[in-house]
């Protein structure tokens, strides 16, 4: 039986994506066999994130600084911008530097089953950078799902009026998929196909 500390570190990590009890236990026995190599680098990396972690103001993404480094770097296409869903999306596609433009992060999906509405999203921001006359494409990088796919067409209602070239991913990607889960093969192949908004 393991101490209410080691057991309350094991319920911490259960509970991330991806871990369960058995694994969570898995990680907690490594990190003790090696404190020095690995607790101790552990602990100061997610102390400094604790202490510097900032949402961009511009895309919606995390990071250290706001606004983030993306929307900071000046090699980035200012007049083209990536909408995705979340963090984790614009993560993906961040992996294999696909994406030469801007981005900008939902924060979810339409969903009347979970009760996200529009104003529950960052689309109305999406909208202010777009009507502000800087962006020349917006290519909607949804997930191949039901919720991801109204999304799409409801951002695309809402673009319409707007002077931009609206395009898609290509489809391809599996249905009922989610980016973050994708290899950059498919994904550049996804982005190389992208079509216009019908």
């Amino acid at each position: 039986m393991a101490s209410p500390e080691i057991e309350a570190l094991t319920s911490a990590l259960a509970r991330l994506p991806g871990f369960g009890p058995r694994s969570a236990r898995r990680a907690v026995l490594h990190l003790l066999k090696r404190r020095e190599s690995s607790l101790g680098p552990l602990r100061a990396a997610l102390t400094a994130v604790e202490e510097r972690l900032a949402t961009c103001g511009t895309c919606g993404n995390v990071d250290t600084t706001d606004p983030c480094a993306i929307c900071s770097d000046p090699r980035r296409d200012p007049r083209s911008l990536c909408v995705v869903e979340d963090v984790s999306d614009l993560w993906a596609l961040e992996r294999g530097r696909l994406f030469p433009g801007r981005f900008h992060v939902l924060g979810g999906r339409l969903s009347a089953l979970e009760g996200v509405r529009p104003e529950d999203l960052a689309i109305n921001s999406l909208i202010a950078r777009v009507a502000g006359g800087q962006v020349d494409e917006v290519v909607l990088a949804m997930n191949a799902t039901l919720e991801g796919q109204t999304t799409a067409h409801y951002l695309a209602e809402r673009l319409e009026k707007h002077r931009v070239r609206l395009t898609q991913l290509a489809h391809g990607l599996p249905v009922g998929g989610e980016l973050d889960y994708l290899d950059e093969g498919t994904l550049a192949q996804a982005l190389r196909a992208r079509r216009p908004v019908a």
